[in-house]
Order: structure tokens, then sequence, then C-alpha cells
């Protein structure tokens, strides 16, 4: 989960001022967590409740973004997400935005299985995100974290998600100075996947993130999160995003990492 918020943090000051270079000051005074972080740990803190049972996953997903959601209402939620927040019953409104991709992380460390990292994404995105390319967006990202968390090499976790998800046949250069804001899973998951398919170390990869510009905290969120599957996150980061959170969200964080012994 680190990963995606750290990404999230890091991205903050440049999604709506993109730069298309890596090299940036990491931590910026200014960063800060958005809702990626907010809804990402909203989804870990369902896990934990449930049990993973399935029913009670859906439900909790939907109760703890809502309590989430509302602690938190400046966060930068999109239009159709804060209209769900204030309902009493919340439907899904057919989105296929990348907030399915980005709040999906805990499923792929929880998971056991191919089978459960794909099962808990779809429970977590489904209560909003119910068309077909948003529930994509959310299992590519889960399968993509539970092959890295389980050893796959980058070639076979990219022949995965391009034989599974997505065709993904261009590099960060290709596109770095084309590439422009987008909310889709569609444009924003596969970016993100090359972020992490062209990296180097976890740091690297939250780099090429930032450097294609578009939505630029949720695209290092998704990369961030395959990112920590596959390399250790250095401590020394790990410690500077902690003082971006607070107690609340912390408390979650932690609890998370000591359930499932990440």
């Amino acid at each position: 989960m680190w990963g995606a918020i750290i990404g999230d943090i890091v991205g903050s000051v440049y999604e709506f001022n993109n730069i298309k270079t890596k090299e940036f000051e990491l931590f910026k005074p200014e960063c800060f967590f958005t809702d990626d972080t907010v809804m990402t740990v909203a989804v870990a803190k369902a896990l934990l409740d449930s049990k993973e049972n399935d029913y009670l996953f859906s439900q909790g997903v939907i109760d703890e973004m809502k309590y989430f959601g509302r602690k938190y209402p400046d966060a930068g939620y999109g239009g159709q997400f804060r209209i769900w927040l204030r309902q009493y019953e919340p439907l899904a409104y057919n989105s296929y935005g990348n907030g399915s991709a980005m709040r999906v992380s805990a499923c792929g460390f929880a998971a056991k299985t191919m089978k459960d990292a794909v099962r808990f994404a779809y429970n977590s995105a489904y209560c909003t995100h119910n068309h077909f390319e948003g529930i994509k967006g959310a299992c590519s990202t889960a399968a993509a974290i539970f092959l890295a968390k389980t050893g796959k090499s980058i070639p076979e976790i990219k022949d995965y998600i391009c034989n599974c998800y997505y065709d993904i046949d261009f590099t960060l250069d290709e596109i770095r100075d084309s590439y422009s804001f987008d909310e889709t899973c569609q444009k924003t998951v596969p970016q993100a996947f090359e972020a992490f398919f062209e990296s180097k170390d976890f740091e690297d990869a939250i780099r090429n993130a930032v450097s294609i510009g578009g939505d630029s905290d949720t695209i290092a969120a998704i990369t961030g999160a395959v990112a920590q599957a596959y390399y250790c996150i250095p401590v020394e980061i790990v410690a500077k995003a902690r003082t971006y959170l607070d107690a609340f969200l912390l408390e979650t964080v932690d609890r998370f990492y000591e359930e499932y012994n990440l």
C-alpha cells in the first residue's frame, strides 16, 4: 500500500502542473495526500474488517469509502464520486475512470492466489466502476501486484498484462511529449504499467510515472503499487511519506501491514 500512497503524494503537485522530466524533487514541501490515498486506505480497511468474505467486503467497501470520503471531504474527488458519497444507498454509475485502479492495491497484496486478487479487485470496483473498463483497470492492477509479489520477472508480468488486459505497444519516450491529462482507466493504467516496466528500482518507477504528465498522482499511485510489490521501498522514502499522513490513516496502514506481514 505504501507504493500507491507514495506515488500519490509525490505526484500530487504535478497533477495540474505536469512536468516532462524525471529530474524533480521527490517530496516537495507542498506535496499532500489526495483521494487516491484516502480511498486506498478505505479499501484496505474494508478488507481487514471483512476477513475477506465477499459479501462483507463488497458492503464494507461502500461503507468505508463513504466514511473516509466524508472524513476527508476536500481530498479531490471526481464529480460523480462526490455525488455517490452523498447518497444514502449509493448506486454504481458505470464509471471507467481510473479511481478503481488507484484504490485497489490492498487487494493485490492481500491475495493468496491470482483468483483472490481478481475477485477482491472486482468487488472493490463494482460499487462505483461497474463499466467493463473500470473493472478491467482494477483487476489488471491487482493482478500485476500479485505477479510482482510472487516473484515474476518484469517481462513475465508484461506478457501477462498484454495477453490478458492491455496491448502495451509504446515506450515512455514515444508518448512523453504528446501524452495529456486523461482520467480513464484505458488511458492511464497502461501508461502506469509501462512506467513500471521501464523502471530499475522503486524510485525510478515513480519518476517514470510523473515524467509523462497527465493525471500524475493517480498514474504514480498505480505504478507505485506494482513497483512496491516488485522492489523494496527504501526505508527513508517510507519514513518521509509517513510525515504527510495523519494518525487516523496511519492506523489502518500499519494494521494492514501487520495483518499481511508486508
